[in-house]
């Protein structure tokens, strides 16, 4: 009995070589909450291409937490008393440019001076819970977590013979 809360899938990758040595990516996913089943994009290296095609299936899913959320960006939920009820969020921030530079340092220097990245960046908001870890999970704490997930399953299907 599979969890209608649970998501699983496959994101497959092909990236190839253009003639002129940069990279085209194609990625596909089955996932079935996925907004869109087939990415496409170029890159300069193997690894800068995979990396766009990630962010693009990234922001997708950003945005759909958002939108499923459903929350009125100026509602403030208040206590009996009237005080504020103060929330936990996950702000995602993210910004591409593309920079004109001498060198590297000067790229990154000239987007920091410019002062524009959080006015023009994609900022996504997930309402949390305060206990909620956002740091990457270990593999052991992944395990544990799954092992944690079959038991449920296989106690309730013992309480249901």
């Amino acid at each position: 009995m599979m969890n209608p809360n649970s998501v699983t899938g496959t994101i497959s990758l092909t990236v190839l070589p253009q003639a002129n040595g940069q990279y085209i990516c194609q990625m596909s996913t089955d996932l079935s909450d996925c907004p869109t089943s087939d990415i496409r994009c170029y890159g300069q290296t193997k690894e800068h291409t995979i990396a766009i095609a990630l962010e693009q299936l990234a922001d997708r899913y950003r945005q759909l937490a958002e939108e499923r959320q459903d929350r009125d960006w100026d509602a403030v939920e208040r206590t009996q008393s009237g005080e504020p009820i103060v929330k936990h969020y996950h702000v995602i921030l993210h910004y591409e440019r593309i920079a004109e530079a001498a060198s590297k340092f000067d790229a990154m220097h000239d987007t920091i001076l410019g002062n524009t990245v959080v006015e023009n960046a994609k900022i996504t908001l997930v309402e949390i819970g305060a206990d909620l870890p956002i740091e990457p999970l270990t593999q052991s704490e992944i395990l544990s977590s799954r092992t944690k997930e079959n038991e449920t399953v296989l106690s309730s299907i013992e309480a249901g013979m």
